[in-house]
């Protein structure tokens, strides 16, 4: 891919170059917003990988203009100092996709570029899983039962559909906490244990409706396919 990096330290710009460019991909480079969004003008990315904090703005002013003036089916990746949730969350309702905190590292820098270009190639749409009796639309974050929605908390539809799409994994509590909720979420694993009784309840995943969410003792949980009698 060809990849745009908004970064106004040389020395994280030349890390980043090297790790993007190793990984295959081709990248240029702007030190400011305004740089950014003069070459962004004249030359087409795949990918846009934004720092935060840039000397004549923030991450969020170049997201703003990026998505008004480039869609939303370019790719935008932040790159934060800092770890806490409440800068992650802004920089995602601002408009990425995606982020990492500084100093990136290698391989889940490569991999979090990879996993957003895929969806570039795939034309940018989110799939629809269909498993049995359940239906996901993952783009309009909608479930379906029996064709019906069933009403679900953001977390509790993160929840499900991380399930429907490792079934068969044993699950440990701490993975998913890390996966649904972050890996700095100021929860613990009690919070995991909410959400599944929450959605055997409201997807009766006690194996009557052909999956099983059943715990495994001192570990966390397997997401099973249940046979159900015609």
């Amino acid at each position: 891919m060809h990849i745009g990096i908004a970064e106004d330290d040389p020395d994280q710009q030349v890390l980043l170059q090297l790790l993007l460019q190793t990984a295959g991909h081709s990248v240029v480079v702007f030190g400011s917003v305004a740089a950014s969004i003069e070459v962004l003008k004249k030359e087409r990315v795949e990918l846009l990988v934004v720092d935060w904090m840039l000397p004549d703005g923030t991450g969020a002013d170049l997201l703003q203009w990026a998505r008004g003036n480039l869609g939303w089916e370019l790719p935008i990746l932040v790159l934060t100092a800092r770890d806490d949730e409440e800068t992650v969350v802004i920089g995602l309702q601002a408009g990425a996709d995606d982020y990492v905190v500084k100093p990136p590292k290698p391989l889940e820098l490569a991999a979090r570029v990879a996993a957003l270009g895929r969806r570039v190639r795939s034309g940018g749409a989110l799939p629809l899983l269909r498993m049995g009796a359940f239906e996901i639309d993952i783009q309009r974050q909608r479930l379906s039962l029996d064709g019906e929605p069933v009403v679900l908390t953001q977390k509790e539809f993160d929840l499900s559909t991380y399930l429907f799409q490792n079934p068969g994994k044993l699950l440990s509590r701490d993975h998913l906490l890390n996966k649904i909720w972050g890996i700095y979420a100021d929860v613990d694993t009690r919070t995991v244990d909410t959400h599944v009784s929450r959605l055997r309840k409201k997807l009766g995943l006690d194996g009557s409706r052909g999956w099983r969410l059943v715990p495994v003792y001192g570990v966390g949980y397997r997401f099973e396919r249940v046979e159900v009698p015609a």
